[in-house]
């Protein structure tokens, strides 16, 4: 199995309580992401934040990774790309909640796009589930098959109502099918926005994060 790695952002407290882990998108890798922790580090000082890069080399990105392959031919291969990549994703996490001595209800998971397909795949089926998952421009892979979830997090999913590369209808598959499902599913739509993450979705989804792993709302 694959050990993976990435770069990291520790407590700004030096005292960690929480994980926040990053999942970042199709042909990225982790230094895509790990800057956004700095935006949160005001509301979540206690946060220690990793952003580990996917598996695999992207088979259509010469200098990126990839979760799982996309060649949007097959309809099943996103479900059968996060069946195979959780196993992987799974060892880091523990791993990584190891390292700072934190229980597996201390973690949240931060996805965008194929990250998000990882983030909701993965924290759902967990043996403890995380705190709460963030997605943004993603989708929900198989909601026919939220009967296997084993826990049902707090979830917030970000789109932009622009976005060329997901559309926008898959946010509301995604919340329609958690919410049937009895999974509390959250939303914001961030107007203008393409295939990528704005301030307001952002912000809206530090607060999220800060509310669900300390129990307060900054102010």
């Amino acid at each position: 199995m694959t050990r993976l790695d990435g770069p990291r952002l520790p407590a700004a407290s030096g005292k960690p309580k929480h994980l926040i882990v990053f999942l970042h998108g199709y042909g990225a890798d982790g230094n895509d992401l790990i800057e956004l922790a700095r935006e949160w580090q005001e509301w979540l000082p206690d946060a220690a934040f990793v952003s580990p890069h996917a598996p695999e080399p992207a088979g259509m990105s010469p200098m990126g990774r990839q979760w799982f392959p996309l060649t949007m031919r097959d309809p099943s291969e996103r479900r059968r790309g996060v069946v195979q990549a959780k196993p992987t994703l799974d060892a880091f996490l523990d791993h990584e909640l190891n390292a700072l001595d934190l229980a597996a209800d201390r973690l949240a998971l931060v996805g965008f796009s194929q990250g998000t397909m990882m983030a909701l795949h993965t924290g759902m089926r967990r043996k403890i589930a995380p705190a709460a998952i963030v997605g943004f421009s993603g989708e929900l892979v198989g909601p026919e098959h939220l009967d296997e979830v084993s826990g049902k997090p707090p979830i917030l999913l970000v789109h932009g109502d622009r976005d060329e590369v997901i559309p926008l209808d898959a946010l509301f598959m995604a919340s329609n099918a958690l919410g049937k499902a009895e999974i509390n599913c959250q939303w914001h739509l961030s107007f203008g926005v393409g295939h990528g993450i704005d301030g307001g979705g952002l912000r809206h989804a530090g607060l999220f994060l800060a509310k669900n792993l300390t129990g307060k709302t900054p102010a």
